[in-house]
């Protein structure tokens, strides 16, 4: 699983002004079953994704075809961590340790 934390390198203003390509971009990738949520951080200078999946090459790949990334106006941080304790609704989601 995966943290995606959205740091804004423009104004806002710039950034409004990809917002539709990026929710586009971001209902995709919850259509294909890899986003579980996402949002504005508070104060808004970003935003967080929570992605499934273990493979980093392809959440990188993802990231960088972000709308805000294209447009130069986000920088991404990408944590991978193992979901190892969920709440009953994402149980889907649980991961064991690796051995």
């Amino acid at each position: 699983m995966f943290v995606l934390e959205l740091t804004y390198t423009a104004p806002v203003t710039d950034v409004d002004q990809h917002l539709q390509a990026h929710v586009d971009w971001l209902d995709q990738h919850y259509a294909d079953g890899t986003f579980i949520a996402s949002g504005r951080k508070n104060p808004r200078d970003g935003g967080i994704i929570l992605a499934a999946g273990d493979d980093r090459a392809r959440i990188e790949k993802i990231a960088a075809a972000d709308p805000f990334t294209v447009a130069g106006v986000c920088a991404y941080r990408i944590t991978e961590f193992t979901a190892t304790k969920t709440a009953p609704e994402l149980a889907a989601y649980k991961q064991e340790l690796p051995a």
